[in-house]
């Protein structure tokens, strides 16, 4: 586990986040950790719905995005506007405490654009994959809200 203060990369606090450890990070990949818990979100008092690793997924891309924004300097937390391009779960419900491992490749990006490919497992047992898309808004355009 890499000793990485994940909050300072990522937007998402308590109860959003569910990102809780960081295992490898590169400008266009990264390894992150989770557990499940009863405080996530989408927990129905028994498990939790497997929609909740798309957000699984994108914290991860953040991790890398705020991670490249920390080494030039900048402040490493920023929002994003995520879309789902594919996605297929394996399993409807996720058990409390199971142990998920995160693991995100970046396809392309473009200026503020990027896709990234991500595969939620635990040990040899695939949860999901996803294709997502993200947008940000450029540092210097005008905030409207």
């Amino acid at each position: 586990m890499l000793n990485i203060n994940i909050d300072s990369l990522i937007p998402h606090r308590e109860k959003i986040k569910i990102i809780s450890g960081i295992l490898d990070i590169q400008p266009t990949s990264a390894i992150s950790t989770a557990v499940v818990n009863s405080d996530w979100p989408l927990f129905d008092g028994e498990a939790v719905n497997s929609l909740i690793l798309i957000e699984a997924i994108a914290q991860t891309a953040a991790i890398i995005e705020g991670y490249k924004r920390k080494q030039r300097g900048e402040s490493g937390v920023k929002g994003w506007l995520v879309g789902i391009k594919k996605a297929e779960f394996y399993e409807e419900k996720i058990p409390v405490n199971t142990n998920l491992m995160i693991m995100l490749e970046s396809k392309y990006s473009f200026d503020n654009y990027g896709v990234v490919e991500g595969t939620v497992k635990t040990g040899e047992k695939v949860w999901a994959t996803a294709t997502l898309q993200a947008m940000r808004l450029n540092d210097n355009d005008q905030k409207y809200f």
